[in-house]
């Protein structure tokens, strides 16, 4: 017997990263000698001062339910980070606290989209923006942004997108899946645009904000264009900068209207992110910071060395990043080479003749380009490397 699920998931896609990362386990457990580089999460363990906190929330009860929208620890904490590192002042009524940023960015969605609306994803885009939007019945529209303009679209690009249907435009920087960031600069260009277009909300997506290297430094939306802090919504969270991906503690903050509607989805939905989880996540944006900048140096290093060794191999064209774990070459030329079609097929070969699983770049709207996460000690990237060029020189 087959039963029907809703129409709407006709439109939406399983995550291709989630994909790659159960294939991984699962030819592990076979037995095959696999290095993944498709996982989007530090190899790091979450930093003793963090867990300790945890740990003494346990101990003193703290494990019953919080309310909606988070503890006032902990909104007073990302009320005081906004302050200190990005110079934006919020009521704390009007930031909420989610079960990951990734719920921040979905309630977002279900609050401000409906049917016949339309948000610009530049691409390439993390793969869950589109269909977080088609979820909320609007049509996600692309701006496709390649190697040749360092991954990030033109205030041009942007006007020639809206139109009276525009609700929203998603900007993550620094990118997930290409490492490239805009600078204040560059946003302020793309601020100058919107000026003119009053009802088009912008989504920012600071998740990556700690793990940047840029000469300049990181700047958020906000911070660059503070006449339109009205209509941003500026989501964050401490999985990626602290070593918290199984925490689930995101946030947002933004205008008041937009978090009360977000806050209402979620007490239909999830209701209040964990507790002990809560107290951790106070002490991560409040401790001591230096293991941030500990990791953010071991992540640059690996760039560096990943870089560089992607561009020796032949077909692969890798532009440098200002931040992230990623990187994502270019790599038409290897497939002409090996008289393949699809990024799909070069990531296949690469699972069957290198024991190697990325994901690629069509998963990001961005086909013929790969995504591979430095997100791994030295010595295994170093074995990658080696893998996939025998892979694809023979």
């Amino acid at each position: 017997m087959s039963l029907p699920v809703s129409k709407r998931m006709a439109a939406v896609r399983p995550s291709a990263t989630g994909a790659v990362l159960a294939l991984a386990a699962e030819l592990r457990a076979a037995g095959r000698d696999l290095i993944s580089l498709g996982a989007g999460e530090p190899d790091f363990d979450t930093p003793l001062h963090i867990k300790e906190a945890a740990i003494a929330a346990i101990d003193a009860g703290q494990t019953k339910y919080t309310p909606i929208d988070g503890t006032a620890e902990l909104k007073a904490a990302i009320q005081a980070k906004f302050a200190r590192e990005n110079r934006l002042e919020y009521e704390t009524s009007q930031i909420v606290v989610t079960s990951g940023a990734k719920q921040a960015l979905f309630n977002l969605c279900l609050a401000l989209l409906g049917p016949g609306d339309e948000a610009i994803v530049p691409a390439p885009y993390w793969v869950s923006y589109p269909d977080m939007v088609r979820l909320a019945g609007a049509d996600a529209v692309f701006v496709e942004a390649g190697i040749e303009q360092d991954f990030k679209i033109t205030p041009g690009q942007l006007e020639e997108a809206i139109t009276d249907r525009t609700r929203l435009l998603i900007l993550n920087s620094p990118s997930n899946p290409t490492g490239a960031s805009y600078s204040e600069t560059e946003l302020q260009a793309l601020g100058a645009v919107l000026d003119r277009y009053p009802d088009v909300v912008v989504l920012s997506d600071d998740i990556y904000e700690h793990i940047h290297w840029a000469d300049d430094p990181f700047v958020s939306f906000a911070t660059a264009c503070p006449s339109l802090q009205d209509r941003t919504v500026t989501t964050n969270g401490v999985s990626k900068a602290y070593a918290m991906t199984g925490w689930r503690i995101g946030y947002a903050a933004g205008p008041q209207e937009l978090i009360t509607a977000m806050k209402t989805i979620q007490s239909q939905s999830t209701s209040n992110p964990c507790s002990v989880s809560q107290a951790a996540a106070v002490e991560a944006l409040s401790g001591d910071q230096s293991c941030v900048k500990e990791m953010t140096a071991a992540y640059r290093a690996r760039h560096d060395y990943v870089v560089a060794a992607l561009n020796e191999i032949d077909g692969f064209e890798c532009r440098a990043g200002e931040g992230t774990f990623y990187a994502f070459p270019r790599v038409r030329g290897a497939l002409d080479a090996l008289g393949m079609e699809t990024d799909v097929e070069l990531v296949e070969h690469l699972l069957n003749k290198a024991d190697v699983a990325c994901v690629p770049g069509s998963a990001f709207g961005a086909p013929s380009y790969l995504r591979l996460s430095f997100a791994c000690s030295m010595e295994s990237l170093e074995e990658s490397i080696r893998r996939i060029k025998r892979a694809i020189t023979g």
